[in-house]
């Protein structure tokens, strides 16, 4: 991991760099993809057989492209209990933290003669996208629980799941198992950006939905931009990111985990330690480089971090934290001394966690809040994935006939000076008969 003295010009061009490496779009991938979408919305079903057909289950047909009842029970019999005990503990957990999320609608009266306020209602279908991992055999489960989750505690009607099959045609038992517990009505066995398609625009047996969520690779992730607008969407994910703001306090073997947990994701992965001490710095690029080489998907991990993988050194914590806000990382860890002592110094960062014993893997399965989080500096002006994404805000205005004409006149002015004549005369008439 380089080591770069901030600021300073090198420091600058690795910053742009890694700022520069978010979700870019291929014209001509883009093109393929809207050609994907217009055949979904045209031939339905028929389409997304043919699609399943040439990349993921050669024998899939249209009658069996939901996942049946009795599938679900042979998937939680295939299950072992130590699974099962994490889901549920991650699952009870995830609740609990998104029931807090849940707004009641509201009505004030403080002006007389007015009645106002907002209903809170929740979308009619949601449809959740699930990745199928590495030949379905590295199912994620974790995208099941954060995905639906929100959206069952909103109180959305109906929650469909769509997720590539494996070879055979077969789902993952374990992500099978997930959707049951959390309770989605439908699993639908099509992936890629043609189930994004199925969820838009619906088919003979997938029903269009309202918003779409889920990650997914880069056809997926270009199908929901088309189709934004259509429907809603939680947000255009970009690789994933991890920036540390380490001190002298920090345990370099920690840090440097943490930064190649993220690193392993994909080799547009960032991962960024940020501290005013270089001793620490060079140790853990020495635990980084020694970790690297017992990882699994090392040369993932290697490659995102000779391109966007640094260590930035700063004058101090103040400096570290301007910096932080600046990049807007979608995972900010605080391994320092009295970190709650700073804690108010964040204001761009997706979810921040806090002390040297809490791994952002603790947040991406079982902590409770949300691993759906902006990437690629839009912590800046974006959320994490919560309730709110599923439920609806409606406006009520009620007034009296007298409170009417307290505030008549000034809404004829205003609409008069922006030309809007039709919208003065809906008033005057009131005031006039």
């Amino acid at each position: 991991m380089e080591i770069y003295t901030y600021p300073s010009h090198a420091a600058s061009e690795r910053l742009a760099a890694i700022a520069a490496r978010g979700v870019t779009f291929d014209d001509a991938l883009f093109e393929n993809v809207k050609t994907i979408l217009k055949d979904v919305a045209s031939r339905g079903d028929a389409a997304l057989v043919d699609y399943a057909n040439r990349f993921d289950a050669p024998g899939l047909r249209a009658e069996n492209i939901e996942v049946r009842p009795e599938e679900f029970e042979a998937a939680e019999a295939e299950v072992d209990g130590a699974f099962m005990a994490a889901m549920n503990r991650a699952a009870e957990q995830i609740e609990t933290f998104h029931r807090k999320q849940l707004r009641k609608s509201w009505i004030t009266m403080d002006r007389p003669g007015t009645l106002l306020g907002q209903i809170f209602t929740p979308v009619e279908t949601a449809g959740v996208y699930v990745p199928g991992g590495t030949g379905g055999d590295t199912p994620l489960v974790s995208t099941v629980l954060m995905n639906v989750i929100p959206a069952k505690i909103a109180g959305v009607d109906r929650i469909v799941m769509v997720t590539p099959s494996r070879r055979d045609g077969s789902v993952n038992p374990c992500m099978l198992a997930a959707a049951r517990r959390v309770g989605v009505d439908a699993v639908f066995r099509v992936g890629s950006a043609w189930a994004i398609g199925a969820l838009a625009y619906g088919t003979e047996r997938i029903p269009r939905c309202d918003v779409i969520v889920g990650p997914g690779n880069i056809h997926v992730t270009i199908a929901k931009k088309i189709v934004s607008g259509t429907v809603g969407i939680d947000m255009i994910a970009g690789p994933s990111e991890v920036l540390v703001i380490a001190d002298d306090s920090a345990d370099p073997e920690y840090t440097a985990a943490d930064l190649l947990s993220q690193a392993e994701h994909d080799p547009l992965s960032s991962a960024v330690l940020v501290t005013p001490s270089r001793p620490l710095a060079e140790a853990v690029s020495a635990a980084v480089a020694r970790q690297l080489e017992r990882l699994p998907r090392k040369e993932l991990a290697r490659k995102s971090l000779a391109a966007y993988g640094a260590a930035f050194i700063v004058s101090d914590l103040s400096a570290g934290f301007n910096l932080a806000n600046r990049i807007a990382p979608e995972h900010l860890e605080l391994h320092i001394e009295d970190p709650f002592e700073h804690l108010g110094k964040v204001r761009n960062a997706g979810a921040v966690f806090v002390g040297q014993f809490t791994p952002e893997p603790m947040g991406d399965y079982i902590a409770g809040p949300n691993h759906v989080l902006p990437t690629a500096g839009t912590a800046r002006f974006s959320s994490a994935l919560s309730v709110d994404n599923f439920i609806k805000k409606t406006s009520v205005i009620s007034y009296s006939e007298a409170a009417f004409r307290a505030e008549a006149l000034d809404v004829i002015r205003l609409a008069e000076t922006e030309g809007l004549g039709a919208h003065a005369q809906s008033v005057r008439v009131r005031l006039e008969k």
